[in-house]
């Protein structure tokens, strides 16, 4: 008994210096050890712990649906980074991830179970700190690319400027759009959006102006355009290089005039209304090319803002990465942990032609087949899976390194092997770039982009 005894103070000793909780229950699910670290991060204290049911104990969002442990049990399979949250004596809502396996007797049968689990709660706050310090508005970004954006888009807030947008589809331009209205005086009054490649001439004309009962067949009363709805507020005209060489005319007449003639009116109704224009298109060429007004080129470009495409700012994809899984473990009542390794370097080394849409929609692609802990390259779409990710066989995803090899050349790339300017691009010194190329075995450039 007396060695017994000391054999158990030699284990609780153990227990009690990880840094992790752990607790052990049996097969009725009562608690049969609490380490110090468990009493911590719950509140509860070890005698009042042991001997009690462990729901009791955690009040966890998947004790009574999907717990992990009891899975464990039934399966025999461990869990590995499972994420939950309990409610602690205070009753505050803890973040924690959990790793479960069975407990064996000395006969090698299963006696109960064991859970460890870490309190996320610094990792959770200084992820919220991060996400301030990159995001504006809804808009996520660390490079310096956003970065200078960021420090744009509230000067150009306070003007009253018509401002136009260009980027490749998926880049975020109405997300700029709404952003400079909302720091801007006109925040109070309405944002109106419109698809100017979306409607044909006929309506795209009734949609901005409006018209008058009786003006076709099935105009029955007077209806306000968007422009009138966005009165002493911001008109968003969304992919305006579509728009035809008529509808060109009208638009160059709102902006030059600041009036606007609904279809079957006869009177000019003045509008106060800021314009922020977009396009994925490159108007300019399009002026060249006989397309698009000069003149109205002119007018909606009094300033331009150009958004990269999500190749040209790698370093934001695990931003961005973290910020949607946030997202989808609201919307979807889930407790996904983030990716493995493996995945987020799949996800750097893709080029994204649907930019940020894209990465988004393989996000919530892989939420539909992962139940918990990381997303996996087996979860990630079919066409960003290797050969072997469905199990059959080893993958070879880019190691840590391969994925930090590859963001250096592709900043010398970008930046057409100028050093200095990649170090700036990249948040590190020169000479510590110099370091990682020789470590690395990067082939530098021919031209190293100084004489620029």
């Amino acid at each position: 008994m007396h060695a017994r005894q000391k054999q158990q103070h030699r284990e609780a000793a153990i227990l009690d210096s990880i840094n992790e909780g752990v607790f052990t229950v049996d097969l009725d699910w009562r608690i049969t050890a609490f380490n110090k670290a468990a009493e911590r991060i719950t509140g509860v204290a070890r005698g009042a712990a042991l001997g009690s049911p462990c729901c009791e104990v955690f009040r966890a969002n998947l004790c009574e649906t999907n717990c992990p442990l009891r899975r464990t049990l039934t399966t025999g399979r461990p869990i590995v980074n499972a994420t939950a949250h309990i409610v602690n004596q205070d009753g505050r809502r803890v973040p924690i991830r959990i790793s479960t396996a069975r407990l064996l007797n000395a006969q090698g049968a299963v006696a109960g179970g064991v859970e460890t689990f870490q309190d996320l709660s610094e990792v959770e706050q200084l992820q919220k700190e991060l996400r301030a310090r990159y995001t504006f508005e809804d808009i996520i970004g660390r490079s310096p690319a956003m970065l200078r954006l960021f420090e744009l888009v509230p000067q150009l807030a306070a003007s009253s400027s018509t401002v136009l947008i260009e980027g490749p589809s998926g880049t975020g331009k109405e997300l700029f759009a709404r952003a400079i209205h909302n720091l801007s005086p006109r925040k109070r009054k309405r944002f109106v959006a419109v698809n100017c490649g979306a409607l044909p001439d006929t309506l795209l004309e009734s949609e901005l102006f409006g018209h008058k009962a009786g003006a076709f067949t099935d105009a029955k009363r007077d209806k306000p355009g968007r422009f009138a709805l966005a009165e002493g507020g911001t008109i968003f005209l969304d992919e305006i290089g579509d728009v035809s060489q008529a509808m060109q005319v009208r638009l160059l007449r709102v902006l030059q005039q600041r009036v606007v003639e609904p279809l079957g009116g006869v009177e000019s109704v003045p509008v106060d209304v800021r314009i922020i224009a977009a396009t994925n298109k490159d108007l300019h060429t399009l002026v060249r090319a006989g397309r698009f007004r000069d003149d109205l080129y002119y007018r909606v470009r009094v300033v331009h803002l150009r958004l990269p495409g999500l190749r040209e700012r790698r370093e934001d994809i695990p931003l961005l990465v973290d910020h949607l899984i946030a997202k989808f473990n609201r919307l979807q009542g889930k407790d996904i942990a983030g990716v493995s390794d493996e995945v987020m370097a799949r996800l750097m080394e893709h080029d994204y032609p649907g930019n940020v849409r894209e990465l988004e929609n393989i996000i919530e692609q892989a939420f539909v087949l992962c139940r918990g802990g990381l997303i996996e390259l087996g979860h990630l779409p079919p066409e960003l899976r290797p050969p072997s990710a469905d199990g059959r066989g080893e993958s070879h995803p880019l190691t840590l390194a391969a994925m930090e090899r590859f963001l250096i050349t592709e900043t010398l790339r970008r930046r057409k092997g100028n050093r200095k300017e990649s170090a700036r691009d990249l948040g590190i010194d020169a000479s510590t770039l110099y370091r990682k190329i020789r470590a690395l075995g990067i082939d530098l450039p021919e031209i190293d982009g100084r004489g620029r």
